[in-house]
Parts: C-alpha cells; structure tokens; sequence
C-alpha cells in the first residue's frame, strides 16, 4: 500500500446511516440458512441445488425483496467416480470436472513420473505446469504433483499422453475442474476441451504410484462423468436505489458446491440473502442500486453461470455497473485476517480503509488472479474480494495446512469435510459487516471512490520491469509517455473533483462516468488478452498481458526470427494499450474544467 493518504472521494463515510446498516445485521437468518446447507449437495443442475434456490427465493419471497429467477441452458461436467488401478491394487481416486470420460471403462498404459514444473514439493499445489524435461510420454500415462489445474492438463494433453494422474498434497482428495474454458465453450475456446482422462489420488497413494511408475509398471486408469447441456439457476435480486438507480454494485457469489459446501460457499449464499434483506430495509436511505447474485456453474461449468450473465447483460454491465464485489468463503473458521485479498489497483485505497473502520484489521491486497467469478474483466469493471477472511500463515503452519483455495484455509476445501464446522459464528457476523460496509460506500458515496492514479502507477511498474528485460530489442518510451499524459490529465481531474454530495447531480453524474469510463479503458487491457466481451482462458493472465512477452527477450538470445516475432507482437500490444491510454485521457480532459 501506498503511504500516501487517500483522497478525501475515497475515504467518504456516513457514519450514520453505516451504524444503522450494520446494526441491523443479524445471525437468524443465515444460521438457518447454512444449517439447511448442510444437508445438500448442491451440484450444478441438481434436484438437491434447485431446493438451494427454493429457500432462497422463499426467503426473499417473504421479505419482499423483488427478484428473478434466470435458468439458462449452460455446458456442465459432473465427476461420478473414477480409479486408478496398478496390477491386483485398486487406489481411490477423483476426476475432475470436464475430464474425458471412459464411462467407467479402464485405459491402460506405462505409467511415467514426470516432477511438477515447480519441483516435487507436499505442498505444490496451484503450480501451473509439468517439467518435461525432453522425455516422450506420447501414448503413455503421465503422474505428477499437485492439483489437476488447466496449466498443468495442457501440458500433458499437448505432450501426447494418453492420460494424466495428479497428487494431491494430503490425505484428502480435491475436487476441481480441469479445462481451461471459461464459462460456455464458444467457436473459439471449444478447442481447448480437454482430450483425455484425468484422475487425482491422495499424497500417500501418490508415493507409491511414483514407485510403480519407477518401476516401469503399468497402469489403468478409468473415470465415469455426466456431461452435457442442461438448465442451471441464476438468481438474481435487485434493490433500486434512490437517487441514481441506473448507477448499480454486483455482488455475487456462487451456488453450487462440492458436496454440502458450507465454507464454499454457504457462508456467502448466506451472507448475500442477508444482506439483501438488510438492504431492502434501509432500501429508502440507499443512493445507487443493488444487484445480488447467486450462480450456479461455478464448480462444474467453470463460472459457467456468471459467464451466461456477462455475456446476456453484458452492455448494462458496461453502462451501469460500478464495481463487482465477489462473496466467496467467508465467516470460517480460524479465518482472522484478510490476506491475500483480491483487489483491483484502483480499489485498493478504498479497500484498505474501510475493512480497518469496519473489523480493525489491515489488509494485505494482491492483484486478481484469473479465477473465481471473476468473468466482467472484458467488460471492464472494477472488481475487489474473491475470497474474503483467511487464517494467518502462523495458524496454517501450526495446523500442518497446506494451502488452497478457499474455505478460510481449512484444507476440507472442496472435498466430504467442508461440513458445519467449517463455519464460524464470529468471523460470520464480522464478515458479513465488512462487505455490508464495503458495499454501503460504494452506494452512497457521492463520487466513486476509486483512484486511476494507483493504476497509472501499476502501468509504470509493469512498463519498467518490461522495458528492463527487453532492453535495446524494443522501446516501450509510447507507453511511458501515454502513461505519464494520462496520470497529468488525472492530477488535474481529480483536484476539480466536485464537491456536491448528491450523486443525482449534473455535475457528479459526469464525473462518475467518466470514472466508469476508466474503468472500461483501463481494466480490459490490464486484464484481458482477448477482445471486448470475450473471455480468457482460466490461465494466469500477467500485468498488461500483451506486453508481457517482453520478458522472453533475454531467453531469444540472437534468434533472428524469433526476436523479429517478439517486436511485432509488442508493437501491437503496444498500440492497443497507447490508444486505451489515449482516449482515456481525453475523457478526463474532457469532463475537467478549463
């Protein structure tokens, strides 16, 4: 975080009605909504997550909390069973979503060993590749460390190998999903689907395939899988406020589960029904809208239910939506700090102080990564949380934790044991204030308190460690230069901010569209290798992602082809950014006063 203090536009609070707010926040509700969780697997489609739906709405129902319920058909993968089977010895294993199904059927094969791109590592988790290292695996069956994530399939689907085996970290095995397709496949991405088994296994029967695999055994491996197309429920609850209703907050979060799910993510379905009839309450002192949205298609359809959203709202997300408030995991147990939390640069300052007004603790603030449902970055929206509360690293390490992916750190994320005490009454109730807070600002702060400048300032830093790799091979002084005009043209927006405090006035409604205006601009390229309204794949996306391949400068060494390659991928990725940074900058210089 900057030591700079945040502009008086960010920091804006009304103390009032915040106590009001957070006051009304009770534990009835969700309590009973988590314990009635309990009881239900919620898989994408389900019977099981359609009761899911039915509480929700008849809660909303009895409130009268207006809502709508959308069920769009979506592509699905629902993991039945799987194994994996060396000689007489059968070990219990999982598929993923989105795996190839053998219907059962065992694929048999050498087994090879080949260590993670990271190192044979107990905790290697959420490493993105597998180190080949020159040997053939075409035909054969690959085993190696950690979760089967999209990164790590595509290296064994590219390799040519007839299966993939991935060793989970603990004795639990996680569930997940595999392909690298965010959301609905498109012409586009439905190539990337992958093209042959994959299982997992747990740590300990991980060792003893690798044995096997060093003892040039054989393997059989078979999976069973349901998918196909079919309905899946978005709800979708809205609060109309009071002086600018067009001008609107997402908050989300998904539905479906593996497993009964409480830490992920009954904890934030409840958290979102109760802020929703909190809000509907004080709906008469809120100035901009409300939309709360519950998916399904997280788990099995990779965000398939918010990607449908995106895509089917995706111009009123672009001329409406102020920021997208992610509600994944909160209120578990042992989760007493906010690290790793999830914020875009422009929201970080806002951030930081309003979870230090709201609970006293700082937060500790990283870029997105690509996951979540964090499917509005070519839209271009502000966006903050992902995963919300967190227990510290001193807690993980006393428990023997490795880390993963939600559920507060408790490592019964996405498998049998993310059960009822999972859930923690105190972090709930603390939770649940914090993002009433963070959500309450943004609805009623005259001006959106978002600063362009900490994104400037990300576009330097990036821009110096690109031009550092790439030395005198290519001259990044455009984008420098586009920078530098954009943050000159914000200083003096910024120092003409308006001093009215009804977000309905001429005034304020310029100034706040032309931060949403930003926003579209400056995100998707920050963001977004693909065009307007399409969707990266679920891989990581670096800082400014055209212009990363600047790094793989040094590896070109004299490569004629290859460096000439590199400069006219940067020059383009160099333009679109120059030109985003461009017409930013002229929509500032436009809306400030001479």
């Amino acid at each position: 975080m900057t030591t700079q203090p945040a502009p008086e536009f960010v920091t804006w609070n009304n103390s009032d009605l915040e106590h009001t707010i957070l006051d009304s926040i009770s534990l009835k509700a969700p309590l009973e909504v988590i314990e009635s969780f309990s009881s239900l697997v919620r898989s994408s489609g389900s019977s099981q997550e359609r009761e899911a739906i039915d509480l929700l709405r008849a809660r909303l129902t009895s409130w009268g909390v207006p809502h709508k319920l959308h069920e769009p058909m979506c592509f699905i993968s629902i993991p039945l069973a799987a194994h994996v089977r060396v000689g007489d010895t059968t070990f219990r294993a999982k598929t993923p979503s989105m795996s190839v199904s053998t219907g059962g059927r065992e694929i048999s094969g050498e087994l090879v060993y080949l260590p993670s791109a990271t190192g044979s590592s107990v905790s290697d988790v959420f490493s993105t590749g597998v180190d080949l290292a020159g040997v053939d695996v075409r035909g054969k069956i690959v085993i190696t460390e950690g979760m089967a994530l999209p990164g790590k399939v595509t290296d064994v689907l590219d390799a040519g190998a007839l299966a993939g085996i991935f060793i989970n970290p603990g004795s639990a095995i996680h569930e997940g999903i595999c392909t690298s397709i965010w959301g609905t496949p498109d012409l586009a991405s439905s190539v990337r689907q992958p093209g042959v088994p994959i299982v997992a296994v747990n740590h300990e029967d991980g060792q003893r395939l690798i044995a096997a695999a060093r003892d040039g055994s054989q393997v059989a491996v078979a999976t069973n899988l349901d998918t196909g197309w079919r309905p899946i429920p978005v709800l979708v609850a809205e609060i109309s406020g009071q002086a600018t209703p067009d001008e609107y907050v997402l908050l989300h979060g998904h539905l479906d589960s593996w497993h009964v799910g409480i830490g992920d993510n009954a904890t934030g379905n409840a958290t979102m029904l109760e802020l929703a009839r909190v809000f509907w309450q004080h709906r008469d002192r809120l100035d901009r809208s409300l939309r709360i949205a519950w998916w399904s298609g997280h788990s099995h359809g990779r965000y398939a239910g918010s990607t449908w959203y995106a895509d089917t709202f995706a111009i009123d997300l672009a001329r409406h939506c102020v920021a997208q408030v992610n509600c994944d995991s909160p209120g578990c147990r042992w989760a007493d700090t906010y690290d790793g939390l999830n914020v875009m640069s422009e929201a970080q300052p806002f951030v930081d102080r309003v979870i230090r007004d709201t609970t006293g603790i700082t937060p500790h603030m990283e870029r997105p990564h690509r996951a979540g449902d964090y499917s509005f970055n070519a839209v271009g929206l502000t966006s903050f949380y992902m995963l919300s509360s967190t227990m510290s690293e001193e807690k993980r390490k006393e428990e023997g934790y490795y880390a993963v992916g939600g559920c507060g750190g408790n490592i019964q994320w996405h498998t049998e044991d993310d059960t009822l005490e999972i859930a923690d009454r105190e972090y709930l109730l603390r939770d649940m204030r914090m993002y009433a807070n963070s959500i309450l600002r943004v609805l009623s702060a005259p001006i959106h308190p978002f600063d362009w400048r900490r994104t400037t300032a990300e576009f330097r830093g990036t821009l110096t460690r690109y031009q550092q790799a790439a030395g005198a091979a290519f001259d990044f002084t455009p984008a420098f230069e586009a920078v530098a005009a954009l943050d000159a043209a914000l200083a003096r927006f910024y120092a003409a901010t308006p001093i009215a405090i009804e977000p309905a006035s001429a005034q304020v409604r310029r100034f706040n569209a032309v931060q949403r205006r930003l926003a579209r601009l400056l995100i998707p390229v920050n963001f977004s290798a693909m065009p307007s309204f399409y969707h990266d794949p679920a891989l990581h996306v670096p800082h400014l992602p055209d212009l990363a391949p600047a790094l793989t400068f040094p590896a070109a060494g004299d490569d004629v082809a290859q460096r000439g390659i590199l400069r006219a991928h940067l020059t383009r990725g160099q333009n679109r950014l120059v030109w985003a940074l461009e017409q930013a900058r002229e929509s500032v210089e436009a809306a400030t006063p001479a």
